[in-house]
């Protein structure tokens, strides 16, 4: 499983979204062994909450994993994720494209992560890929990692709506996500887009940029 590791250095504490966003990024995350053999875990974690609403979107997720032949559901998984920018979980691609100012917003990711007092080791993902920042709101620090969320809320919400369009399994989970925010999710994809601000159309080098040169999990087959 591709993500992060938290090694806790002080106490901390279990609510409701945490139990939401961790689950989320298991669902968001490379359908390996350890992530599908976790559906059952996840499915009595959803039956001790409150919200059901929240519980019946991260199901439609989990009841895919559940039922489908795990060579096919790596296979769609990197179809939709890796080999399409339109579904990217690089949440700092839908604000930065690939410019120079995206180094800066994944600088933040790395400084949010060394700030919060835990050791996080992203086992050679990029830091703002969105199931590593819901683990690390869920697990290690809910303050920073729904500071984060926030920032980058119109990718969230961007990411959404390109899921459901596509009639995406993967899109409960990110709209169970979307719920667990303080602030209320856009109307619409316009507005959406509008809280990106400007397009950004510097390309580093001299390439432009193709999703397919973004980190895939070398086990992936």
């Amino acid at each position: 499983m591709r993500g992060l590791r938290v090694f806790d250095r002080r106490p901390r504490t279990s609510a409701e979204p945490n139990v939401v966003r961790l689950i989320a990024s298991w669902c968001l995350s490379y359908p390996d062994d350890e992530v599908l053999g976790r559906v059952e875990l996840m499915r009595a974690a959803l039956d001790e909450q409150e919200d059901p609403d929240t519980g019946d979107l991260l199901r439609h997720t989990i009841d895919h994993l559940a039922d489908g032949d795990p060579t096919t559901l790596r296979r769609d998984y990197i179809e939709i994720f890796d080999l399409s920018k339109r579904h990217t979980l690089y949440l700092s691609y839908w604000s930065d494209g690939d410019t120079r100012r995206r180094g800066t917003s994944l600088g933040e990711f790395k400084q949010a992560y060394r700030d919060s007092g835990f050791l996080v080791d992203l086992h050679g993902e990029l830091p703002d890929h969105l199931p590593i920042v819901l683990e690390f709101s869920a697990r290690a620090d809910p303050v920073r990692g729904v500071e984060l969320l926030e920032k980058h809320r119109a990718a969230l919400e961007l990411i959404r709506f390109a899921l459901l369009d596509a009639e995406s399994p993967y899109a409960g989970a990110v709209q169970a996500v979307c719920a667990t925010l303080p602030t209320p999710s856009p109307p619409d994809r316009a507005a959406a887009l509008a809280m990106c601000g400007p397009a950004q159309t510097e390309t580093v080098g001299l390439e432009p940029f193709d999703p397919r040169l973004l980190p895939i999990n070398p086990t992936r087959a």
